[in-house]
């Protein structure tokens, strides 16, 4: 792969143990990896390939913890526009049941086309539903060739509502099938190496559309093969309701009824959860995956975030699906984060800062947690930061535009205060993604022609 030098950064932000920010700072990369990092002067001065980020703030590639990209085919979905979850998610089952293998490798790349345009790297994929003979491998196909790492997550639907479950009969599968193509797409994609591109989660959808005896055996079977385990939860009254009802327990405590926590899970959304279950998550290791426009969109709630972190539970930020959010700008979600957070900071309770006033969520919180939280949630620990050892996925914004206009006294916290554009620069484990805002690895104009197509074709002219 050779070497990469990067060099003049108006601010390099590490997000190290030490947080260290780095003004005229760079980077030495060879063959994908970190070598060095600090002020240029004192990196090597000549590489394979040199890039002159003068002017830009370059940080971390950003992580996306949970995301639903066949979504991308429907967006702004009429009847769906104004509905809470469960109503918004029967409107659109009966349409996702019409997708196939084209729908899932089209609807893959656009939203990797987007995440890598707002600075993600690394994506966490929860794909749940596999009608017409659609697999995980149209998504990992599409991945392969954006060049973003991708943690796949075979989801899955096994509780029609023939059965009490929410999801029609049409888009669920027997638990056999679902555990069979779990082991193959273990057997076949999960790489655990430092620097992988591809991994394997399993991830049975929610309380409310699979069985517990599958959570159960998918538990068994992810420590079994050692890859981590993700599903919703929490997210909105109506599940607890749901839970409490069918299960005789509250989500969280549902959960552990079936060994569904540990430093192997992830949850989705953890609106609806307490304090005692924040106790809960610290103690076992369970990660969140934030994702406050959709929280937003959908009426769901604001998660309590800030007591989150003031508890030691790992968060990361997600985009979710396309068609609870309708866009993938990961830089953006992070700056609905920080803003959602302190709309809610009065609200939620938090430890008071010393002044007596409810701390409020930091522009450095809400990138730390879209890097190194990220990457934490996701059981990595060779991305998240620019450090030497660690895999070269950083991205880089051109502060010297309209957007960032008066606000370089602190240029790292402009990033998230100010609208977020599209990034300059995206590398992945050291190779361009983006490159001075143009996308390397689609061309996007046609891309769009044959999205618009699919998606028309799924839900009708």
């Amino acid at each position: 792969m050779g070497t990469l030098l990067v060099k003049n950064a108006m601010v390099l932000v590490t997000m190290d143990q030490a947080d260290r920010e780095i003004q005229h700072g760079g980077l030495f990369v060879r063959d994908g990896f970190i070598e060095a990092v600090g002020v240029t002067e004192e990196l090597p001065q000549t590489a394979d390939e040199v890039i002159d980020l003068s002017g830009h703030v370059v940080f971390p590639g950003l992580v996306n913890t949970h995301h639903h990209f066949y979504q991308t085919l429907t967006r702004a979905i009429p009847a769906a526009q104004d509905a809470n979850l469960f109503h918004w998610l029967t409107t659109l089952y009966p349409i996702w049941a019409r997708m196939t293998p084209e729908h899932i490798y089209l609807s893959t790349k656009t939203a990797l086309a987007e995440l890598a345009l707002s600075g993600c790297t690394t994506a966490s994929d929860h794909l749940y539903l596999f009608p017409n003979g659609s697999k995980l491998d149209d998504e990992i196909a599409a991945a392969q060739e954006m060049g973003l790492r991708l943690h796949a997550s075979r989801g899955s639907m096994s509780l029609g509502q023939s059965k009490g479950g929410l999801p029609p009969d049409s888009v669920v599968d027997t638990e056999e099938a679902i555990l069979a193509d779990s082991v193959r797409l273990i057997e076949r994609y999960h790489d655990a190496s430092a620097g992988s591109k591809t991994q394997i989660v399993l991830a049975p959808c929610s309380p409310f559309s699979v069985t517990g005896e599958l959570m159960r055996q998918s538990a068994q079977l992810a420590r079994q093969y050692g890859v981590q385990l993700h599903t919703h939860l929490a997210e909105t009254q109506d599940e607890e309701q749901f839970c409490l009802e069918k299960f005789g327990h509250k989500p969280l405590a549902y959960m552990q009824s079936l060994d569904w926590v540990g430093n192997d899970v992830w949850f989705a959304h953890s609106v609806w959860i307490n304090d005692e279950e924040i106790k809960v998550y610290a103690r076992e290791g369970c990660g969140v995956a934030h994702c406050p426009g959709s929280n937003m969109r959908l009426a769901s709630g604001i998660a309590p975030i800030m007591k989150f972190l003031q508890s030691g539970v790992k968060v990361g930020i997600g985009v979710d699906g396309s068609a609870s959010n309708d866009g993938s700008h990961l830089l953006g979600e992070a700056r609905q984060a920080m803003l959602l957070s302190r709309l809610g900071s009065g609200i939620s309770g938090a430890s008071l800062s010393t002044d007596g006033a409810p701390p409020l969520m930091s522009a450095r919180q809400a990138l730390s947690m879209a890097t190194r939280g990220g990457a934490k949630v996701l059981g990595r620990n060779d991305i998240g930061s620019l450090e030497a050892g660690k895999c070269a996925d950083f991205v880089a914004v051109d502060m010297r535009q309209l957007d960032f206009s008066g606000a370089l006294s602190d240029p790292v916290a402009a990033l998230l205060f100010c609208q977020p554009p599209k990034v300059d620069w995206n590398v992945v484990h050291g190779k361009v993604i983006v490159r001075e805002g143009h996308l390397e690895t689609l061309d996007l104009p046609e891309h769009v022609k044959k999205h618009n197509q699919a998606a028309r074709q799924l839900w009708g002219d």
